[in-house]
């Protein structure tokens, strides 16, 4: 029996997990942090790791915010307790926090856990490779309107695909209504958009001479961003070695 933490347990998304938790046999959650505090769980739930005294657990599961991110990694040094890093939104000290952290302590860390999206990237790989050099490329993302980080870290991700796949230096812009010019060969477009309950749409667009290719991933439910977290969190209750790990330990 694999024992998790949840960490943002109160939020949607912790929800979310902690129901694929209780229907999974091999899992027991004996614990949650959340800066409410306690709340209708059949586990105690503390406003912070530091609290939390109810023994090893073999993973952390993290929907929460970048404001809970110092104390969980201070937990899982202290504890030697992988992490499951599912928030969005991280800056760039952040992140380097997290590589950082992943020198003494097992990091789990994707900016999405969709296992569809993770085929998205390679298919964004591929066609940037092929098409690259014949076609802009541009990445338009939607989300509910509650998200608060834009461009979303999925586009991002799917940027950086692209990017790698190029034999050119490439420039994201974001804001085109302020360039006051003809498109550039180099340049990557994301655009956001926020509205209504959408849960998570990203589209990749191809735009060449005469002819336009797309690929689309459409999230229906968050459920699928929890399933993604949960399986990562058992794959991480048995990684011994210390690291920064990602999708690529569940999709290879």
């Amino acid at each position: 029996m694999l024992k998790i933490i949840i960490s943002g347990c109160n939020g949607h998304m912790g929800r979310v997990v902690e129901n694929l938790c209780n229907a999974d046999s091999e899992i027991q959650v004996i614990a949650g942090f959340d800066v409410m505090g306690t709340a209708d769980h059949d586990y105690p739930v503390f406003a912070s790791p530091t609290q939390c005294n109810t023994g090893k657990a073999d993973a952390v599961i993290d929907f929460s915010s970048p404001a809970a991110l110092d104390g969980l990694l201070t937990f899982a040094q202290s504890t030697g307790t992988p992490l499951v890093l599912a928030t969005t939104g991280y800056s760039p000290e952040q992140l380097a926090k997290i590589g950082a952290a992943a020198q003494s302590v097992p990091i789990f860390r994707s900016a999405n856990m969709s296992l569809g999206i993770n085929v998205l990237l390679e298919l964004v790989k591929k066609a940037a490779s092929i098409l690259g050099n014949s076609s802009d490329i541009e990445i338009v993302e939607r989300h509910h309107n509650r998200k608060v980080d834009a461009p979303s870290g999925t586009a991002m991700m799917i940027a950086d695909a692209a990017a790698s796949a190029l034999d050119h230096e490439t420039e994201y812009v974001y804001d085109r209504h302020s360039v006051r010019k003809p498109r550039d060969k180099k340049e990557i477009g994301i655009s956001a958009i926020r509205g209504g309950t959408i849960v998570g749409e990203h589209e990749v667009i191809f735009a060449g001479h005469d002819e336009i290719i797309e690929v689309k991933h459409t999230a229906l439910s968050r459920e699928i961003f929890a399933q993604g977290a949960v399986e990562a969190a058992k794959r991480m209750a048995h990684v011994k070695e210390p690291g920064l790990y990602d999708m690529g330990l569940l999709v290879h």
